[in-house]
């Protein structure tokens, strides 16, 4: 009995360190990162010919750091910039012991949301933006340049899954070195590429709501299938009662429209040549405009849905990081 009140104890007394320390940086740094502003097709064929512009992030150090050289976790947003649940990850990995930089792909290139206009930025930027904060925070001999995060939501998210790929390594991540894991929560898995089974062999742990009508989880079922097919490092959690954005701690209950928001739900893509998307619907190049597009996803929060993916995400770091 003694020693079950002691463990105990000793648990509360942990916990209580922990949500004292959650949301504390130690530091905080911020950073501009110079990228560019290309097409999907640039993208995809390697074109660097786009327009140079600057983005930027926050770097934060933990209070109580697990290690001399830091794993850092790279938090990507969404369509509609950086919102509630880019604090929430970034506040919990703090009081783990990890860094992290929440990055900001909106700001400089003068966008706030592009939900209900997605043609604003090619899909595939933030991948190009990925690797060009890799490329900063590998050189940094505070954190551990083998130990560097992808995780991404929506959007962001989609970056976060396809940043794995060896044939966009290849073409446009000049760092040195990859990221260590990907973490995508509700990506958008509805394109198919050239080679995209094939990727750096890190692995993959994809966060997803069952009932989400922006980025169906059913695409996402697929890909991780082939994903796994060509032995990748893959695996996929679902959520019986989340919805798009679970995670977000301001989001409604129940779910509410995302209003005039554009969804692909219903498109099916696919790159058949290099650098061209085509929507197989039509046999023509994609486009925004194209009748598959539909209108007025459901975004909302699940608490119960968020603490669980936490609790696998906790467990998923510690078997990274030993």
């Amino acid at each position: 009995m003694k020693r079950y009140l002691s463990l105990l104890l000793l648990f509360f007394s942990f916990y209580g360190d922990a949500q004292q320390l959650s949301g504390i940086s130690s530091r905080s740094e911020i950073y501009s990162i110079p990228t560019l502003n290309i097409t999907d097709q640039q993208f995809l064929t390697g074109d660097k010919n786009g327009k140079e512009l600057t983005v930027g992030g926050v770097l934060r150090f933990p209070p109580k750091p697990i290690s001399q050289k830091l794993p850092v976790i790279i938090l990507v947003h969404g369509s509609s910039g950086m919102g509630s649940n880019i604090d929430y990850w970034s506040n919990h990995f703090l009081a783990e012991g990890y860094a992290t930089f929440s990055f900001d792909g909106f700001t400089g290139r003068g966008l706030r949301v592009v939900g209900p206009n997605q043609a604003l930025l090619g899909r595939l930027n933030f991948i190009l933006d990925s690797y060009k904060v890799l490329e900063i925070l590998a050189k940094d001999p505070r954190l551990d340049s083998n130990k560097i995060i992808m995780m991404g939501f929506s959007r962001g998210g989609q970056a976060t899954l396809y940043a794995s790929l060896s044939r966009f390594n290849d073409l446009w991540n000049k760092s040195g070195t990859v990221f260590a894991a990907h973490i995508p929560f509700y990506a958008d898995c509805t394109t198919r590429y050239i080679s995209d089974e094939l990727t750096t062999g890190k692995p993959i742990q994809l966060h997803h709501g069952q009932p989400d009508d922006y980025n169906p989880l059913s695409n996402c079922r697929i890909y991780v299938d082939r994903l796994k097919q060509a032995n990748q490092n893959v695996e996929l959690f679902e959520y019986e009662n989340a919805p798009h954005s679970f995670d977000s701690p301001l989001g409604s209950i129940p779910p509410s429209i995302s209003k005039d928001a554009q969804t692909v739900r219903s498109c099916k893509i696919e790159e058949k040549k290099e650098g061209e998307l085509i929507n197989l619907q039509t046999n023509q190049y994609f486009r925004y405009s194209d009748a598959c597009v539909e209108f007025n996803p459901h975004v909302g929060r699940d608490d119960g849905a968020t603490q669980k993916a936490t609790i696998e995400i906790d467990k998923f770091l510690n078997r990274i990081f030993k």
